[in-house]
């Protein structure tokens, strides 16, 4: 196993934005990541396995909910934290990403913020700590893009709700222990509701054969008839706006783990460039190559800047949906983009388990298409600057 020798490149200086806590949630993740995913990740990927041994990991990290406020077991940290978090779990792996955010933002942060009070001392605690890893399901079969067409629904029975329909494409679906999951009511309402595992009528089976994500864990969720308690409804928002709510939260996440897997496909070719030798000097010393470093030093820079104002906005409860999509869709194809020159830099060897970089373009594929496709985004950008969707 080669060491994690990642640098992080700040070309504008961007660490004097950043306040000391900042800095120390980020190195404190980096460092977790250089030690506990790194030497493994290349092998979980191959294996197509979640590695479970560092959930716990996670959670000491604030991995989960870290701006879930403290009395919930949250580490009360702000939304810049947050990214910063989510940018050096991506540069290690989107998939062991992918878990953290599913479970800060779309599982905590719909219990936080559109549950009672019950419901968030029953379930925000023990998924802080990981003791319960949660999943969410909104995409189904036949509804990606579009959500509001779901048919998955549930029908009061008088002591109980009774659910019935299917979800797929679910992040820690196999082993979760709570799904949030929406369905519509008998007068076709989007709800929430909270279905824990061991529930008669409820099954998760296993997504195989993927070539993204490989170390995340991805299913199904199946429900037959399944009862539900009437205290397992998320009482304090429905409609399209609920679940959409939480992928704001998960996409801003998105915007900022994208970078770190861009920095560290970067950081990975520069290295290379200074060290392959090629007509007698290092492939770095050319112009073809210096051409495809420099667009990606300044493509990762632009990011950055882009998704540190997004995190002063959210602080602020001043950042829209559409900014929001704006940084996901942009960011996910610069690390798309950067991952793809990083590996023709590479040569043959970029295809390698040896180096990050191939497993990152594989990642990036899934990135760039769930929670929003790029194709989306582009259009929710479009509707918010004209005026007109587009989408009907």
């Amino acid at each position: 196993m080669k060491p994690d020798l990642f640098q992080s490149p700040d070309y504008y200086l961007l660490d004097d934005l950043l306040t000391d806590e900042h800095k120390l949630v980020r190195e404190a993740t980096r460092a977790w990541v250089k030690r506990e995913v790194s030497p493994i990740i290349e092998e979980y990927a191959q294996k197509a396995e979640f590695p479970h041994q560092i959930v716990k990991g996670l959670a000491e990290i604030g991995g989960f909910g870290p701006y879930i406020p403290v009395e919930y077991g949250g580490a009360g940290l702000d939304q810049i934290s947050y990214g910063l978090i989510m940018q050096e779990i991506e540069r290690g792996d989107s998939g062991i990403r992918s878990t953290s955010s599913v479970q800060s933002s779309l599982v905590m942060y719909p219990i936080w913020k559109y549950g009672n009070e019950e419901q968030r001392k029953k379930y925000l605690p023990k998924l802080a700590t990981g003791e319960w890893i949660g999943c969410f399901g909104l995409t189904e079969p036949d509804h990606g893009s579009n959500p509001g067409g779901m048919i998955t629904n549930f029908k009061d029975m008088g002591d109980h709700y009774l659910l019935n329909g299917a979800k797929m494409w679910i992040s820690n679906a196999p082993f979760a222990q709570i799904a949030v999951v929406w369905a519509k009511n008998e007068e076709g309402r989007i709800h929430g509701l909270i279905v824990e595992r061991g529930m008669e009528g409820f099954t998760t089976p296993e997504t195989h054969n993927k070539w993204s994500l490989r170390a995340s864990s991805t299913g199904e969720l199946i429900f037959d008839n399944v009862k539900v308690p009437k205290e397992n409804l998320l009482p304090n928002k429905s409609g399209l706006g609920a679940p959409l709510g939480c992928l704001d939260s998960a996409r801003y996440g998105i915007a900022w783990g994208a970078i770190g897997a861009a920095m560290d496909c970067y950081d990975t070719a520069l290295r290379y460039s200074k060290e392959r030798i090629q007509f007698d000097k290092p492939i770095g010393a050319t112009q073809l190559q210096q051409k495809k470093l420099a667009e990606m030093i300044t493509e990762i820079t632009k990011a950055q800047l882009l998704t540190w104002r997004l995190g002063v906005l959210r602080n602020e409860g001043r950042a829209t949906s559409a900014q929001i999509s704006m940084a996901k869709r942009n960011n996910v194809n610069m690390a798309v983009e950067i991952a793809r020159e990083a590996r023709q830099m590479l040569g043959g060897m970029g295809i390698t388990g040896e180096y990050s970089i191939m497993r990152h373009m594989m990642n990036l594929e899934s990135v760039i298409t769930y929670e929003g496709t790029h194709d989306i985004h582009l259009l929710i950008t479009g509707m918010d600057v004209t005026g007109f969707s587009a989408f009907k």
